[in-house]
């Protein structure tokens, strides 16, 4: 008997641009997927799944979040971007340190590996305690030190050298589990002379960059401003633009500018809810799509969204285009889906690993129940039922990297009692702090 393996048996399952007839097996041996098959040998393995009722689907993918501000869920609902930030979020930051990120980051894992995530990709402080944080939780992550330097020189040179720590020390962590990113957190935060160097140092240590763009009319305005030039234009203009960045809420886009994006194969990532939420606007990824633009899916932080169901993401992001446009044809289920697996892979470089059910790739699984109320009678359509009918707490089991991390609903690694009390308390005294 191998130790290594698990048969996940008589499963639906849902892969983008995959079609698989009828119920079918995967034999996952260490942490790849090794067969797919209506008959697999079930002698040979130390754990076996029954499916029987369960549609499986790659976990899926984050690509822009902010873990450890799960702390801030529910601080400040209700204002502007602007006011949200400068008035309740920064004065909260500062009161921030390794441990409060570190706690923040584990009830944020919880809430990921229940709902379905296995993989994200994060922008913040203390990112090494957030790594320590994913390195004990099992998932997946790419992980970036949210650099703001606002033109002062010192500042920029310690906010490189944090990011490129965070490189030097996480990097392949966690079985080569976490990744590292550079972080300039936006064009209206970081210098031109911090957005230069970070495009210096991604191409120097082969790096993606993971930066806020366009997310609101007024930066719109102040970087108009300043610069004579729209986000994507000055940052095109500099030179910063590539196909390693990931460009997070892209809400306010001119037609030039999807004409850059497009050029210059930037991958987005759309957060729908938080968008809706602080009244930043709609993003047009009907439009990025038809441009053959790579658009994935995140959930932002809990403080502005505020769940991390990325489940729920989804089919807001499907309703939202199809209202905008007054067209029920966009963003279809199998488009939706996409952006949750497939393209989040491919926004993060790592379609080659994960994203889609395939012999060779990395056993990032989940598993949906559908012996449920919301998910009956079953749908024609796998994707459908998925979309628009299902949410996370329909998700039964998660497996990352071949380690099953949840299962009937239960945490197999995590103890969640003991990081809720632990949350609970370190919210108490970051409020207690202010």
């Amino acid at each position: 008997m191998n130790d290594n393996t698990i048969l996940i048996k008589n499963a639906l399952i849902l892969s983008p641009n995959t079609n698989f007839e009828n119920k079918q097996s995967i034999l996952i041996k260490d942490n790849l997927i090794a067969e797919i098959s209506p008959d697999i040998d079930e002698s040979n393995v130390s754990k076996i799944i029954d499916a029987t009722g369960k549609i499986l689907l790659p976990g899926l993918i984050n690509t822009h979040t902010h873990l450890s501000m799960t702390l801030f869920r529910g601080l400040a609902d209700d204002l502007s971007l602007d006011s949200w930030l400068n008035d309740y979020i920064w004065p909260m930051e500062a009161n921030l340190n390794g441990d409060y990120c570190y706690i923040g980051a584990l009830l944020g894992a919880v809430e990921l590996i229940k709902s379905g995530t296995t993989t994200f990709s994060d922008m913040y402080f203390y990112m090494e305690d957030v790594a320590r944080a994913v390195d004990e939780s099992g998932i997946r992550a790419v992980l970036s030190y949210g650099m703001i330097d606002f033109g002062d020189e010192d500042k920029r040179k310690n906010e490189i050298n944090e990011n490129l720590e965070l490189f030097k020390s996480c990097e392949g962590m966690g079985n080569g589990r976490i990744k590292v990113f550079l972080g300039p957190h936006s064009p209206y935060t970081a210098s031109e002379e911090l957005l230069i160097q970070v495009r210096e140092l991604a191409d120097e240590y082969d790096m993606g960059i993971h930066i806020h763009v366009s997310e609101t009319q007024k930066e719109i305005v102040d970087i108009s401003s300043e610069k004579g030039l729209r986000p994507f234009e000055y940052l095109d203009k500099i030179g910063f633009l590539g196909p390693d960045v990931v460009a997070a809420h892209c809400v306010w886009l001119s037609d030039n500018e999807i004409e850059i994006i497009k050029k210059n194969n930037v991958k987005i990532s759309h957060n729908p809810c938080s968008n809706m939420k602080l009244a930043s606007g709609i993003a047009p990824v009907s439009k990025l799509i038809e441009n053959d633009i790579c658009v994935s899916i995140g959930t932002d932080g809990a403080s502005s969204n505020n769940n991390l169901d990325l489940i729920e993401e989804l089919k807001t992001a499907s309703l939202l285009q199809k209202v905008s446009t007054l067209d029920p044809k966009v963003l279809t289920s199998d488009e939706t889906l996409s952006m949750g697996t497939i393209k989040g892979a491919e926004t993060l470089g790592l379609e080659s690993e994960i994203g889609s059910i395939e012999v060779g790739k990395k056993a990032d699984i989940i598993l949906i129940d559908t012996n449920s109320a919301n998910m009956i009678p079953d749908s024609s359509s796998l994707s459908s039922n998925i979309i628009y009918s299902a949410n996370g707490l329909n998700v039964d089991t998660t497996i990352c990297d071949g380690k099953i991390l949840m299962e009937n609903k239960k945490l197999t690694v995590l103890d969640e009692g003991e990081i809720y009390q632990k949350a609970r308390q370190a919210i108490k005294e970051l409020k207690e702090a202010i």
